[in-house]
Parts: structure tokens; sequence; C-alpha cells
């Protein structure tokens, strides 16, 4: 396997987790200022709204990345095997995701980058769990300062 096929992975790797990590800290920024102008008047309505809103977000930065995985495919020589768009972003839906149906493979060759997406998806997809708790932890502490104390 040539050191380009590894290098282009590992960068790849590294954009997600980046893009992630910018987008999940600017949501979570925008989420502090939004909780900031609540009124007391119906905190577990704003609650809901809050976990609900950031999970949506969270989830289309996901499907960003999982297009952005589908479009490096497709800019590799011969589509790394993939017929078209439509076909790289489903297979890079199931391989971010680990489903990993089998259906639709990389050609021999570049089969290693489809486990490093995995790698990185299962990643991701593990700092969005944490970010949607400790969203949830926060405003529950908010919300309810004597459960704290307790």
């Amino acid at each position: 396997m040539p050191l380009w096929i590894l290098s282009t992975g590992v960068l790849m790797m590294a954009l997600t987790v980046a893009i992630h990590a910018y987008g999940a800290t600017k949501w979570l920024g925008f989420v502090v200022t939004w909780h900031n102008g609540w009124e007391a008047v119906d905190r577990t309505r704003d609650l809901y709204q809050a976990v609900i809103s950031t999970a949506v977000v969270l989830l289309l930065l996901h499907f960003s990345e999982i297009v952005l995985w589908a479009v490096f495919y497709i800019l590799l020589p011969d589509n790394a095997g993939l017929a078209d768009i439509n076909e790289a972003i489903y297979f890079s839906m199931v391989t971010f995701t680990t489903v990993g149906y089998g259906d639709v493979t990389l050609k021999v060759g570049w089969q290693l980058l489809g486990g490093m997406e995995a790698m990185v998806g299962i990643t991701v997809f593990g700092l969005t769990t944490a970010l949607l708790f400790s969203v949830l932890q926060r405003l529950q502490l908010v919300h309810h300062p004597a459960s704290h104390d307790q």
C-alpha cells in the first residue's frame, strides 16, 4: 500500500475530527448564549428544545462529514471502485456509522480508507454522545439547582 494512501486517510481523519470539534464547539457556544436569554417560565420545554436541537445539529454535522468522505472517495482514481456519488454517500454512511453491510466495498488497495473512516466515525459519535450528555447535565443543574446540592 502506498504511503500516500495512508497519509491521505490520516489527513481525512484529522479533518473530520477538526470539523466535528469546531462545529460542536460553535453550537455549544450558541446554546449557552441562547440559554442565558431564557425566561424561567417553562424550563422543561427549554431543556427539551436545547437537547433536541443539539442532537439535530450534531446529526447534520455527522451527515456533512459523511458527504465529505464520499466526495473524497469520488476524487480518488477510479472513484476507489464506487460507481457514483450516490453509492459513495451510501458506502460512507454505512462505514461511518459502523453498520458495514458489505454490499458495497472499496476496490482492492483502497480498503484501508474504509476502516479509517469507521474509526473516526465511531470516535466522533462518542464526542456527540459526550456533548449531548454535557448539555443535558449543564441545563439540568441550572434548572434544578437544589438537586445538585444534595
